[in-house]
């Protein structure tokens, strides 16, 4: 799990675009406590049959920690408080602008596990079954930048 409190943009998957072209989302980085890591199968584009960690987009005068709050109860119904920012990440979208991705480690504070939203399906993953689900593209380089593999 993460102990390195410096945040980190991955340069090799910094894109260009200018800020008009740049979609502003979230991620939340969630651990339970046996070490495992909460993750989403997505419904939708991008990814679709994908797992991936709970986020989207920023709304219109939302902060990214109401964001991420607000993106993990609709995706997995848990409710959570912000730790920290871990890292950002950039990916293409299918209309040609980048998703400027903003990633927080975040604990559970209460809810139930479900999913809900945009997700397929929400679930806890530990090392083995990580490595062997399909992911989006640049979770698990992302997730092992910044030391946030489960157990």
């Amino acid at each position: 799990m993460a102990t390195d409190h410096t945040v980190r943009v991955l340069p090799s998957l910094m894109m260009t675009g200018s800020p008009e072209q740049r979609v502003r989302c979230v991620g939340a980085v969630v651990f339970d406590h046996a070490g495992r890591l909460l993750l989403v199968r997505r419904a939708n584009e991008p990814g679709r049959g994908r797992w991936s960690v709970p986020g989207g987009r920023v709304e219109p005068g939302e902060t990214d920690h109401q964001a991420v709050i607000r993106e993990v109860a609709e995706e997995t119904g848990l409710a959570v408080e912000i730790a920290r920012l871990l890292g950002e990440v950039q990916r293409p979208t299918p209309q040609g602008a980048v998703f400027d991705i903003h990633d927080y480690h975040c604990r559970v504070t209460g809810g139930t596990l479900r999913a809900g939203d945009d997700a397929g399906d929400a679930r806890w993953c530990d090392a083995k079954a990580l490595a062997s689900l399909p992911l989006v593209t640049g979770l698990h380089e992302a997730l092992t930048q910044w030391c946030c593999l489960p157990r």
